[in-house]
């Protein structure tokens, strides 16, 4: 803990991984809440679907705040607004007030995903900001993996209602962390004012770069496949293999260590081989695995393992892809980094939520349509890259 960097990487980390775990921990209960509040699963999945969105588009107001404001007081305010809508949310009545409450979560939740990326940029680049980056995806992986357990044993002496009691004193623990730990990394004369015109000008550089729109939907569709996971997952492991809660968290956890294991490897390998051919290796080995693990559950082997090993392997080079495609997108940009980070994570965001809806109606709570739907994201994430990069170096 005596190096500075290792540790504003690892509050980084602890702070980024409260938005994860708000879905996560939640996602075994699912089931239970389409039941206790008399909805569909279509009704429960639209708590994902809500706090996804407004998680999206409120990342263009972290942005030019962060900007404006600097580093920590833009965290503070979203910390605040997690934490009350955490309260609301356990307090729900019906489906429809847990949506609302859900979506606030996400407003708030927005500035743990917008502004330790550009807290990033202010002291590191290239392989450097790669490599805080995967000591903070260190700490966010261990989320998918202790997340829906926690969850589920919440859920053995309690209900979901308690799991978003736990979700405010982890609201609480961030709001400390930010204040008695975080360093502000934007000096005062690097700020900028929030200026309608700049935001407009700044927001208008990035969407004509076609190398950042590239690596932005890269890592768009890349999450987006997870978000459908996450939206089908608890589904399918419990009602087509028979999964308890607890079987479903293990299940989900071996997906997040293969993602985990792999960005630990991205620093080293960009700085070996270098960034683009790192992640356009990484695509091409996610596009290729999903699409052949489709062709297997059609063909009628759906078994659990051979899902869970195909699930695995796309995971580690999703791995790969994530870290890496955030700091390229950044790098060139540094003078407008909150702005470059709300802008591509509300683009990213809003990608998982739409390939939600657009894959929503085909699924039946099977692999044999939720492995396809990831598929079908792996295959636009490809895509991405082939439309944006010079060229896929292998």
């Amino acid at each position: 803990m005596r190096d500075p960097m290792f540790r504003m990487a690892l509050v980084l980390g602890l702070l980024s991984a409260v938005g994860p775990f708000a879905i996560d921990m939640y996602l075994p209960a699912l089931p239970q809440v389409a039941t206790d509040l008399g909805t569909t699963e279509a009704g429960a999945a639209l708590t994902l679907t809500a706090y996804f969105i407004v998680f999206g588009f409120a990342q263009m107001i972290y942005g030019p705040m962060a900007d404006a404001l600097g580093r920590r007081r833009p965290l503070m305010i979203g910390v605040s607004i997690f934490l009350v809508a955490a309260i609301a949310a356990s307090l729900a009545p019906t489906i429809n007030w847990l949506v609302a409450a859900r979506a606030l979560q996400g407003l708030g939740a927005a500035a743990l995903m917008a502004v330790p990326r550009a807290v990033i940029r202010d002291v590191a680049t290239g392989p450097q900001a790669a490599r805080v980056m995967a000591t903070i995806m260190i700490v966010i992986s261990v989320s998918p993996m202790l997340a829906p357990l926690t969850g589920s044993i919440v859920m053995a002496w309690g209900s979901w209602r308690e799991i978003f009691a736990i979700l405010a004193f982890a609201a609480l623990i961030s709001l400390t962390l930010i204040v008695m730990v975080l360093p502000e990394t934007l000096p005062v004369a690097r700020r900028q004012p929030v200026r309608f015109a700049a935001i407009a000008s700044g927001a208008k550089r990035l969407l004509s770069d076609r190398r950042f729109m590239g690596l932005t939907m890269i890592g768009g569709f890349g999450m987006a496949s997870f978000f459908v996971f996450l939206a089908s997952a608890s589904f399918v492991y419990t009602r087509q293999y028979g999964l308890s809660p607890t079987g479903f968290s293990v299940a989900f956890a071996i997906n997040a260590i293969g993602f985990f294991s792999a960005s630990q490897l991205a620093a080293r390998l960009a700085e070996k081989f270098g960034m683009e051919r790192v992640i356009s290796l990484a695509i091409t080995g996610f596009c290729g695995i999903m699409v052949a693990l489709s062709l297997v559950v059609w063909s009628g082997f759906s078994a659990l393992p051979i899902v869970i090993a195909g699930l695995f392997l796309g995971n580690a080079c999703l791995g790969l892809v994530m870290p890496t495609a955030m700091v390229m997108s950044l790098d060139p940009h540094p003078d407008i980094a909150g702005l470059a980070s709300s802008l591509g994570g509300t683009f990213q965001m809003l990608t998982g939520g739409l390939m939600i809806a657009v894959t929503s109606p085909f699924l039946n709570n099977t692999a044999e349509t939720m492995v396809p739907a990831i598929a079908l994201c792996s295959i636009l994430a490809w895509s991405a890259a082939a439309l944006s990069l010079p060229r896929l170096r292998f």
